[in-house]
């Protein structure tokens, strides 16, 4: 059996990942959410909750699960927990995504989505890289729609992102999604392409 061929859907905030998600789910296809993913682990996993209280004290979790807030307040400009952050959740992640991918060998395609998937490394666990864009405008009037936060907050949380260009510049495929239309135009012209 071939194995399938894993693409990887990144890009900045409010660039319109989740949109592309769920229009190739709703063609069939299989995504991956790996925010999602992390978000389930640092409830669920015993070993995420025990090192981040070790790292964090016992404040970042209450009884509904983790305090994002809290946690998005700690490690907010501070690249050292940041990074200790990730280096615990994302090995796990990475455990489960692979552990997906051997469940599904049956598909042609598999995709993950990930806003951090060149800084998590996850793009070495992928065969191709679509990366998703829009005009800074859009995507910060996106993310106050969808949040409820000022453009200054949509800006802080961009400067902790790897710049547009970076990702561009190691895209396999890029679609500009300003308007939602073209977006499935264009993922349409990118299946296509990848099922010659």
């Amino acid at each position: 059996m071939n194995s399938p061929q894993v693409i990887g859907i990144t890009g900045g905030i409010g660039s319109g990942k989740s949109t592309l998600s769920k229009y190739l789910r709703t063609e069939g296809y299989l995504v991956y959410d790996s925010d999602l993913v992390a978000k389930h682990l640092q409830n669920e996993n015993p070993k995420i909750r025990k090192q981040l209280v070790d790292l964090f004290g016992e404040k970042v979790y209450s009884k509904q699960g983790l305090n994002r807030q809290i946690l998005a307040q700690l490690v907010f400009g501070n690249k050292e927990l940041l990074s200790k952050l990730n280096s615990i959740v994302h090995p796990v992640v990475e455990t489960d995504f692979k552990n997906w991918i051997k469940i599904h060998l049956n598909q042609k395609f598999l995709f993950i989505e990930s806003a951090i998937l060149f800084e998590s490394k996850f793009n070495q666990l992928v065969d191709k890289v679509i990366v998703i864009t829009a005009s800074e405008e859009v995507r910060i009037f996106r993310v106050m729609k969808r949040d409820g936060i000022t453009a200054e907050q949509v800006k802080a949380r961009m400067s902790n992102q790897v710049s547009e260009d970076t990702k561009m510049s190691k895209a396999d495929f890029i679609i500009h999604s300003d308007d939602n239309m073209s977006l499935v135009d264009k993922m349409h012209k990118i299946l296509q392409e990848l099922n010659k």
